[in-house]
């Protein structure tokens, strides 16, 4: 039809194409072979296809040999580069143009995790690292990808499905061709993954053949979004369709007949361009000319080259016109599309519900008259079907199912701090009724804010209602796979990470002394005397007298205010000395002299005053905060007795890495534990000072802050952190980072 088109408006042109078809039959040797072929009996002078990504690979390096340009509609695969092959032209998009826009569809919608399913070709495995660069760029998570070989049976691809439901995610990205995508749906479809809750979105591998598909391929694809190329609508291309149809009527087919696809509209202008570009090179010598004389040869190594190739291509890459896909233009040798359709797979049809652009993101009108449009709003969409006729959004994830076991969850049961893990049970049953404390909110919070649900059960440990003797006893159960995961004060340690996985610490980590504070002030009745030394009272003493003196010489003469004899205007003037320390003097002064010699006393007064205070204030506290033990060697050389938390690393810590005598250890429970053991003291079945990590000594100096301090280094640990089986992949939120607030 193209060439009857093109010939029928153009027939004043002096050349002719001549079409000469084979079929590759699909098979990548048989494409190879009737390329080659072509090239040997025919002289063909440029090779329109191959169709299939796979095949056009082996073809391109033949027209590379023979320079014979290989034009390709529908080889989209980004493996295929006409920069890397210069003789290979495609005259369709690549499948890279199309991953920003599902991008925005997936981030515009908040779904934060995928699953890519493909088919395990060229065509499939050649868009998927594009995929990945493009979610990672906007924090997308692609956990798993599934690659379904194109001659899977319908029971593998069963197997795949049903191994997709045990997996929480819901959002399939599909990429496939028609005759495996069609398969996939109606096998999603008896699989229960065609129902409210997931998400489909399939590339234009699939959304641009969907005419093909057949009845039960479309109904089972409802509720499927998908991506195209956009089409620009011309008169045209609607005269085009009257005709295909009519054609199809004449060969009473008309029951099957559909629009042409996009592949089809592209095919149609691939051989306008190349009728155009044929006539721009003229008629020259159109035979091959032999490249190799040698004898007994391949026909592979005989095969000569065509001398109108270089010009031929040139003149191709050039060529621009108005076609029916739209604007025929080759930028580096290969067409490209700038705009996508975004539509709604409803019932045996579609409907489109926006677009894409690189400049605009999604809106729902191609050229919206608002300008203040936000850029990919799920709201510029028009309304949408989705799975199980659902017009409800999905979340993109669900709680496990198919049997799948919900994450038991191991919580140590401790008998003190219950600040980090209380757990409550039911007095008389004894079952667990509610586990509260700071780790707990911690990894509820994180699991709140994962982008898919998360179903798990706690269950306190040990299981006989018992206190926990040793956390290592906690991590072989997960070690051992008995349980998923563990959530409490577990303390992260190398030795540990061999048998399971920690996450990132989410409390402050080290271990730390704590000891009782030594009360050295010493109580004596003229300790006020002790922040001025002897000889500095002494002459504050002499200074308030002399102070008087002068001021009852300077103001007894006149100043009636002192007294009248001279003995109550003595009095009164020393008096009056010792009255700039509070600053109340009631009586007068009238000699200027005198107020000079006063200013100069009280600002002496001021310093005096003020030292006074300081010094004072910091004998009284600093020998208040002074510890009975500064350091462990004054364990060591005492032989003091000293305490760890039952249960606890730090025993080995103590013993191995401080080395403290093992038989001066005693280990204890709770707070109140804590504070009764260094209150009675080491030579009264107490211990001098006691070890533990910061988190835990911090709960305990809130609560007896005026009698205990920490003393000596903060020794390194990793603090705690949550706990599940080594290599447990299920558990997705193990990749989230504990953000602490």
């Amino acid at each position: 039809m193209a060439l009857s088109d093109f010939y029928e408006i153009n027939s004043n042109y002096t050349t002719r194409l001549v079409l000469h078809t084979m079929d590759s039959k699909n098979d990548v040797v048989a494409a190879t072979s009737s390329a080659l072929y072509l090239m040997k009996h025919f002289e063909a002078q440029a090779i329109i296809g191959p169709q299939q990504s796979t095949q056009a690979s082996f073809v391109i390096d033949l027209g590379e040999k023979s320079q014979v340009p290989v034009l390709s509609f529908s080889a989209t695969s980004p493996s295929l580069s006409p920069l890397k092959s210069p003789y290979f032209v495609r005259t369709t998009i690549d499948d890279s143009t199309q991953v920003k826009a599902i991008a925005a569809i997936i981030q515009n919608f908040e779904w934060k995790v995928v699953v890519l399913i493909y088919e395990d070709t060229d065509y499939g495995n050649g868009v998927i690292p594009y995929f990945i660069d493009a979610f990672q760029e906007i924090d997308i998570r692609v956990p798993y990808r599934s690659a379904i070989p194109l001659d899977a049976t319908d029971d593998q691809i069963l197997e795949v499905l049903h191994n997709l439901t045990t997996m929480q995610t819901r959002v399939f990205i599909v990429h496939m061709s028609s005759s495996l995508g069609s398969r996939l749906f109606i096998n999603a479809e008896n699989a229960r993954m065609m129902s409210q809750g997931f998400a489909w979105i399939v590339t234009d591998g699939l959304s641009s053949l969907l005419a093909p598909i057949d009845s039960n391929g479309i109904d089972s694809m409802e509720g499927v979004l998908g991506v195209r190329p956009y089409i620009p609508k011309s008169k045209t291309l609607e005269e085009f369709k009257v005709r295909w149809k009519r054609r199809f009527y004449s060969n009473k087919s008309y029951s099957e007949t559909s629009d042409p696809t996009l592949y089809g509209l592209w095919a149609y202008d691939t051989v306008w361009a190349l009728a155009m570009a044929v006539e721009q090179v003229g008629t020259l010598n159109p035979q091959f000319l032999s490249g190799n004389t040698t004898n007994n040869l391949t026909d592979i190594s005989s095969l000569g080259y065509s001398p109108i190739g270089p010009q031929l291509l040139h003149t191709i890459l050039s060529t621009r016109f108005k076609g029916l896909s739209g604007d025929f233009h080759l930028v580096n040798g290969q067409l490209e599309s700038s705009t996508f359709q975004i539509f709604n797979v409803i019932r045996e049809g579609e409907r489109v519900i926006g677009y894409w652009t690189p400049t605009r993101g999604i809106s729902r009108q191609l050229n919206p008259t608002n300008k203040f449009t936000n850029l990919n709003s799920m709201s510029s969409l028009k309304s949408i079907l989705w799975p199980g006729d659902s017009a409800i959004i999905p979340m993109g994830w669900d709680v496990l199912i198919n049997g799948k076991e919900i994450l038991q969850i191991l919580v140590p049961s401790k008998d003190g701090f219950k600040q980090f893990v209380d757990i409550e049970r039911d007095p008389f049953t004894k079952k667990l009724i509610n586990i509260t404390g700071f780790c707990i909110e911690v990894f509820r919070n994180v699991t709140s804010r994962l982008p898919f649900g998360l179903p798990y059960e706690y269950k306190a440990y040990p299981l006989n209602d018992t206190a926990l003797g040793d956390y290592n006893l906690l991590i072989d159960e997960v070690s051992n796979k008995r349980f998923n995961a563990a959530v409490g004060d577990v303390s992260i340690l190398a030795n540990r990470s061999n048998y399971v996985d920690f996450t990132m610490p989410y409390t402050e980590s080290g271990v730390i002394m704590v000891v009782p504070m030594k009360d050295n002030l010493e109580k004596e009745f003229w300790m006020f005397l002790k922040p001025l030394s002897p000889g500095l009272w002494l002459v504050t003493s002499a200074g308030f007298i002399y102070i008087g003196v002068v001021v009852w010489i300077l103001e007894q003469p006149t100043n009636t205010e002192l007294g009248v004899s001279h003995r109550e205007r003595l009095e009164t003037s020393l008096w009056y000395s010792f009255l700039t320390l509070i600053f109340a003097q009631r009586e007068r002064i009238e000699n200027n002299l005198t107020r000079a010699v006063l200013i100069t006393w009280v600002f002496f007064v001021l310093i005096l005053t003020q030292s006074y205070t300081a010094s004072l204030s910091s004998t009284l506290t600093t020998r208040q905060l002074q510890p009975t033990i500064t350091d462990v060697s004054d364990i060591k050389n005492n032989g003091y007795y000293v305490g760890y938390q039952a249960g606890s690393f730090v025993r080995e810590f103590l013993r191995d890495h401080l080395h403290l005598d093992e038989s001066k250890f005693r280990n204890y429970s709770t707070p109140e534990e804590f504070h009764y053991a260094l209150s009675t003291g080491t030579d009264h079945g107490g211990v001098a000072a006691i070890f533990d990590e910061i988190p835990y000594i911090r709960v305990f100096l809130k609560l007896y802050c005026n009698k205990y301090t920490t003393a000596g280094r903060i020794y390194s640990s990793e603090g705690f952190g949550f706990v599940a089986c080594t290599n447990y992949h299920d558990i997705s939120w193990w990749e989230v980072p504990c953000k602490s607030s």
